[in-house]
């Protein structure tokens, strides 16, 4: 088969899928997918090393066994120091749950609620709780027992809090009496579930303190994957409802006790699905890109003579999933964290500078007193002032118009883009008189002379950069004079989400702008990024908001409530972050 992949360029066409998906990739979805696929998968690791575990509980039992055998023949064997040296050996997969476990509870708060299912996840929690503690060594049952009814009973007083019901004394039980400030950081909340959190400490305490001190990792480790499996649990229902818990334990109950009746609605069901969708427009262009971006995989996998899908599963089996997970994580993690100190780097400081102040500093004034050189070095020192000015629009115009889905259609034959362009774009309009908006008419005039009968403008991104002039000054307070000084123009670089308001924008109106000093500051036209934008005098409302501001995530915020989150999870309700 290779005169096949000599003859399609299948390295070509994978470059070309690669690079049009990375294009269309933005900011906010990754803000939208990172989370989740770091829940997910933390979640899943979560659960292999909780199996591991129970895995390592059985080889308990058999050493011990095995040591009380080995007794008999060798009363002088020092059953202890090899108890020892069998949990040290042992720890890794409890090292692994507990990272895997910072990672959920560090994606939870700031993931999509509504693509986790919470009332399942939190099902599976209970069960992992009930199956761990089973697991747990005899030798400490009287503290792991009374340190899970300690847990139960502080997480149902605190879940009491969130019911709709009057519960009464019950909620008065879980109910915070009051705080006690610790420094600028941390708060004491004195209630009844601090009590009991205080004494599930000692607790910890005594299990770790039994034999010299080696129950800390005979004990209190394994009671751990207990703990954070019960306090998981306690969180994700405060995001569940009732009904959703309900769905979830008839799901679990119909998966393991009618399983082939299950699979049988589940076909049924997808096999309607498909009617549906194969009677619809949508399915042809899902089918249409699922082709496209398999026909690469397909003529790669079929050209490679020694690809095999089962070496490729032994390949899997042979290195270990929890620590390829953690190592991807703690990778995307790291990336994120630089990301995030890069763009919140610069303190933004709200200034209270003027368009005049800022003109008389850095301004044509100060070239000629100086030069543009020094003034530049000298205005620096405004660099991130955060300002909102009054200016005139003299105009706008598109720098950059980006649009991947074109380009990459432009690539394939005429027939094929033809097709493909209508597919996925709009048609020109018909361009009948009687009943045409202005947006019609307007590509009316340009409908003839296009090369194609479908355009695919609506997956356009545009660019833009506003002049703006300073406002009109006043002469003895009665007539208005404009300023000619082009020199003291600034432009103002916009994206695309700004599109609507400015095209509504005539020349000579009054707008109030926001904006962030950066940049060449003191040269001639200095080039800032638009924040926010409104028009003063404009008849009209260009928008149903009158400000439009342009939309920013705020990356420090997220991480506050990220990492307060993970402080609560482990300290509340003995201690919170303020």
């Amino acid at each position: 088969m290779h005169w096949l992949s000599t003859i399609i360029p299948t390295h070509h066409i994978n470059a070309l899928i690669f690079f049009f998906i990375i294009s269309n990739l933005t900011i906010d979805f990754f803000a939208f997918i990172i989370p989740l696929v770091i829940f997910y998968l933390s979640f899943i690791s979560m659960v292999i090393c909780t199996l591991k575990v129970f895995q390592d509980s059985k080889a308990w039992e058999n050493f011990r066994t095995l040591t009380d055998l080995l007794l008999r023949f060798e009363p002088n064997l020092d059953v202890e120091q090899a108890e020892v040296n069998f949990g040290w050996n042992h720890l890794e997969p409890y090292i692994y749950f507990l990272l895997s476990v910072f990672f959920v509870i560090f994606s939870f708060p700031i993931a999509s609620k509504d693509c986790i299912p919470c009332s399942e996840l939190a099902i599976v929690s209970v069960f992992f709780t009930v199956t761990s503690y089973m697991s747990l060594s005899t030798c400490a049952e009287p503290y792991t027992r009374r340190a899970l009814m300690t847990e139960i009973a502080a997480g149902c007083l605190s879940l009491l809090q969130i019911l709709p019901g009057n519960f009464g004394f019950l909620k008065f039980l879980g109910k915070t009496f009051f705080t006690v400030p610790v420094g600028h950081l941390f708060v004491i909340n004195v209630s009844i579930p601090c009590l009991l959190f205080l004494y599930l400490f000692y607790l910890f305490f005594r299990m770790a303190q039994l034999r010299n001190f080696k129950g800390t990792y005979c004990y209190l480790v394994p009671y751990l994957v207990c703990f954070m499996w019960c306090e998981l649990s306690v969180v994700i229902l405060r995001e569940s409802s009732g009904i959703g818990l309900v769905r979830a334990s008839i799901g679990y109950f119909l998966f393991l006790f009618a399983l082939p009746v299950l699979g049988v609605g589940i076909a049924l069901m997808c096999l309607v699905h498909f009617i549906k969708w194969f009677v619809s427009l949508e399915l042809m262009k899902i089918v249409v890109t699922l082709v496209l971006c398999a026909v690469p995989l397909l003529f790669r996998w079929w050209t490679k003579v020694n690809f095999s899908v089962v070496e490729m599963v032994k390949s899997l089996t042979r290195s270990s999933i929890v620590k390829l997970i953690l190592v991807w994580i703690t990778a995307v993690v790291l990336f994120c964290w630089f990301y995030v100190y890069r763009s919140e780097g610069m303190k933004v400081y709200n200034s209270t500078l003027t368009w005049n102040q800022y003109a008389f500093l850095c301004g044509p004034r100060s070239w000629k007193e100086t030069n543009m050189a020094r003034t530049q070095i000298l205005c620096s020192h405004l660099e991130g002032h955060r300002v909102t000015w009054t200016g005139r629009f003299k105009y706008v115009r598109v720098t950059e118009i980006d649009n991947s889905a074109e380009s990459a259609i432009n690539m394939l034959p005429l027939f094929i883009g033809d097709w493909m362009r209508c597919l996925y774009g709009e048609t020109y309009p018909l361009c009948d008189p009687k009943n045409v908006t202005m947006e019609e008419e307007e590509l009316c005039r340009l409908k003839y002379l296009t090369k194609h009968k479908c355009h695919m403008k609506m997956f356009d991104r545009y660019k833009f950069e506003i002049t703006v002039g300073m406002p009109f000054s006043s002469k003895n307070g009665t007539k208005l004079m404009e300023e000619d000084d082009i020199t003291k123009d600034i432009v103002l670089k916009a994206s695309s989400e700004f599109k609507k308001v400015l095209l509504n924008l005539r020349q000579g109106s009054i707008i109030e702008f926001s904006t962030i000093l950066e940049g060449r500051l003191g040269s001639k036209w200095p080039v800032f990024e638009l924040k926010a934008i409104t028009c003063l005098n404009c008849m009209s409302k260009l928008l149903p908001a009158g400000r439009h501001v342009k939309i920013e995530h705020d990356w420090r915020s997220t991480v506050h409530k990220a990492i307060k989150f993970v402080f609560d999870f482990f300290f509340f309700p003995f201690l919170s972050a303020a």
